[in-house]
């Protein structure tokens, strides 16, 4: 018998069966898998207050436009957040990158967002629930 034939046999031993997951069949109350395709957006939940309501009041943000050490660049930053975590501010910084067409990151605790782009963060931030105020020149 050469070598290929002996694989052969094994695969047809008894007790070996060709669909491993034909015994899963029997068992009949399994869960069901997931509905929503794996790469669908995820839903971001609301921050309430403990009323129920949409939180409208989370406080102050400065919105600064920065030249300096950029190579004369400009950069619009969002600064001095509250209670609100480096997941949120990603989240806030793609949303902020999508309205603006441009790049942006957060970098030490601030969303930097490339160009003059105060109006547009402005708009994101009150829907989020911010007070955005223009600071600096």
């Amino acid at each position: 018998m050469s070598r290929h034939q002996g694989h052969q046999a094994n695969r047809e031993a008894p007790g070996l069966t060709p669909d491993p997951f034909g015994a899963l069949a029997a068992l009949g109350n399994l869960p069901a898998g997931p509905t929503d395709p794996p790469d669908s957006d995820r839903v971001i939940p609301v921050k309430t207050s403990q009323r129920g309501q949409k939180n409208t009041h989370r406080g102050r943000v400065d919105i600064v436009r920065q030249t300096a050490h950029r190579g004369g660049k400009v950069v619009t930053v969002a600064k001095n957040f509250t209670g609100i975590g480096l997941a949120e501010k990603q989240i806030l910084t793609k949303k902020m990158q999508k309205a603006c067409g441009g790049g942006g990151t957060v970098k030490d605790g601030c969303i930097e967002i490339q160009g003059d782009k105060r109006d547009e963060m402005k708009r994101i931030l009150t829907e989020a629930g911010f007070q955005p105020v223009f600071a600096g020149g």
